[in-house]
């Protein structure tokens, strides 16, 4: 992407099927799942600033010269005032899952490498996916410092052995960014995939429409001058990719 002049960035997420096996490699927020009559697979997990922190911090540990003057690589609850030095803090670091106390120093005022609250969890302030391709170009905000570095290209790959199940045709793999995950959980998407194709299930295009099904839910309906979602929560405001693929032709049959 750098080299032809592209910006910005993606996820990718991407399933080969070879001898018998799904081969799942994900790099990113999004999302692959398995719903079949027994339940949901999990075939993906998300990368991002809070999973990922600890891969971070001990980045920003090993190169400190990544922070510039402007981070510390210390994650804080809230952010650090002046009046804060010398008495103790809450704190963690790449090598702790639970938070301890420190005493607060002068460079606990700088910003920390992973900051927020949930999904708005950010890198240097800037971007919550941690892994992908490209952004190349992206710097912390008013700095020369390139987020890149703690950016990952490399997909965890997980494989799933089609051979050691029977599907039937309410069975399917869906594969969605973000803007679905957001807002509808594994067990919604489930329980929508199993009706949609139950009522559907003499139509040859019910795999494309469930999808589309499935895009709308997340996209909800404009009132006003927001998106709502059915139970008056908002709506994704995210790009929103869905597919939908049948699994009944894979593994054993019913």
């Amino acid at each position: 992407m750098r080299s032809h002049g592209h910006v910005g960035g993606c996820t990718a997420l991407a399933i080969l099927r070879l001898q018998g096996s799904l081969y799942v490699a994900n790099a990113g927020d999004s999302r692959a799942i398995i719903v079949h009559k027994n339940g949901v697979r999990p075939l993906s997990n998300e990368f991002t600033a809070v999973t990922e922190r600890q891969r971070i911090q001990h980045l920003a540990f090993l190169k400190p010269e990544l922070l510039g003057e402007e981070f510390s690589r210390y994650e804080v609850p809230r952010r650090v005032k002046r009046s804060d030095i010398g008495a103790k803090i809450l704190y963690r670091d790449y090598f702790m899952s639970g938070w301890g106390y420190k005493t607060a120093e002068e460079d606990d005022l700088k910003y920390p490498v992973v900051h927020g609250d949930g999904r708005q969890t950010r890198v240097m302030g800037m971007i919550a996916v941690t892994r992908g391709l490209g952004d190349h170009g992206l710097k912390a905000y008013d700095t020369d410092l390139y987020v890149k570095p703690f950016l990952s290209c490399i997909p965890e790959v997980t494989v799933f052995d089609v051979r050691q199940h029977k599907f039937d045709q309410s069975d399917v793999l869906i594969m969605a960014t973000d803007g679905l995950w957001d807002v509808v959980s594994n067990k919604e998407v489930a329980e929508i995939s199993r009706n949609f194709l139950e009522d559907q299930k003499h139509n040859p295009r019910r795999y494309t429409l469930l999808a589309q099904c499935l895009v709308n839910k997340a996209r909800g309906t404009q009132q006003e001058n927001d998106w709502k979602l059915e139970d008056g929560s908002f709506a994704s405001f995210d790009d929103i990719s869905v597919f939908v693929i049948p699994l009944h032709n894979l593994g054993g049959t019913v």
